[in-house]
């Protein structure tokens, strides 16, 4: 899971450490899909296409507008990796506090941002007789946007 930070004519956008599972796995295959859901208002969104990161400008802006727990969490979690303990990440929490105490907490070289670049989003909408409305919209080469509505 990954939180969507920021959305724009690019693309979607999401920031994670590149060494991590998800990381992994998007350097062996970089294509993804974001879903995001509304359960009370019957409502779902999925987007699907190619991944690509985020210039270091990019992800360095956004590391340094996380608060600094969220900046230290980072820099010392080696994400997705088996840790002896706890301990082991409070320690190294503690350790980064204290060396970078009045100071920029740098970006870590294996963090930072993906975007995805839609290929298709599809719009679902709940409908109590199970006929949900499904819109998909798929980029053309044209850049153009074809709409189909899809059977539930």
């Amino acid at each position: 899971m990954a939180l969507l930070r920021g959305v724009d004519e690019r693309g979607f956008g999401f920031f994670t450490n590149y060494e991590s599972q998800k990381g992994r796995e998007l350097a062996e295959n970089p294509r993804a899909a974001l879903v995001v859901y509304w359960p009370k208002l019957g409502r779902q969104v999925r987007i699907s296409g190619a991944v690509v990161k985020q210039s270091t400008e990019e992800s360095t802006a956004y590391f340094h507008n996380r608060p600094l727990d969220s900046q230290l969490s980072a820099l010392a979690s080696p994400q997705s990796s088996v840790i002896p303990n706890r301990a082991f990440l409070e320690d190294a929490v503690e350790a980064l506090a204290a060396k970078y105490e009045g100071a920029a907490v740098p970006l870590p070289r294996n963090w930072g941002g993906y975007r995805v670049i839609p290929q298709t989003i599809e719009f679902w909408v709940h409908r109590e007789n199970r006929l949900h409305d499904r819109l998909r919209y798929s980029r053309q080469p044209t850049g153009a946007w074809r709409i189909e509505r899809l059977a539930p």
